[in-house]
């Protein structure tokens, strides 16, 4: 049986690692809106950070990225989304939050070194992060009045906090292979 699982959550919750380790249990594809938009930024000489903000006023970057990610519904085949909004795009999707503590998120996205995200201090990482979120959850009320962090959007929440991805990607296995009978 097919299945699609949409993975939100707060910056530096651990969605993309534990997108991956789905994706090698099940075989199925990730999709990535983060990924897509963190190129956009890089094409347009930006952080992610300042295209956030520069998507507040242009709704074009946010409609390309949505308008992919509701073609995704209908569909074949199994797809793992690491997408803020493919709870409200894809609603075939099993939809997970994964929260962390701000501290830790801070801490992590700092240690990962990205590539397009250099901060020189766990605080400045912070600081990015927080005005990130605020960023995207101002344009989410905005253009489609959803509010990511209503816990009511998701099937399942999850603190990963303090455990591994491996046990977090199990959480989830189990709950999808019991939504989908298997």
């Amino acid at each position: 049986m097919q299945f699609k699982i949409s993975l939100a959550g707060d910056l530096g919750s651990g969605k993309s690692t534990v997108a991956k380790i789905l994706s090698e249990r099940f075989g199925a594809k990730i999709v990535s809106a983060g990924n897509i938009y963190r190129e956009i930024a890089t094409s347009l000489n930006m952080t992610v950070e300042e295209f956030n903000i520069n998507n507040e006023s242009d709704k074009k970057y946010d409609t390309l990225v949505d308008d992919m990610l509701k073609s995704y519904d209908k569909k074949q085949g199994d797809f793992i989304f690491d997408s803020r909004l493919a709870f409200h795009f894809v609603p075939s999707a099993i939809s997970f939050y994964l929260k962390v503590d701000r501290q830790i998120a801070a801490q992590r996205v700092f240690c990962a070194c990205r590539k397009d995200e250099h901060f020189s201090c766990v605080e400045e990482a912070d600081k990015s992060l927080t005005s990130r979120r605020a960023s995207e959850r101002r344009r989410y009320l905005d253009y489609y009045g959803v509010d990511i962090m209503d816990m009511a959007n998701y099937d399942f929440v999850i603190d990963t906090s303090c455990a591994c991805p491996e046990d977090i990607a199990d959480v989830i296995a189990s709950f999808v292979e019991q939504k989908i009978g298997q």
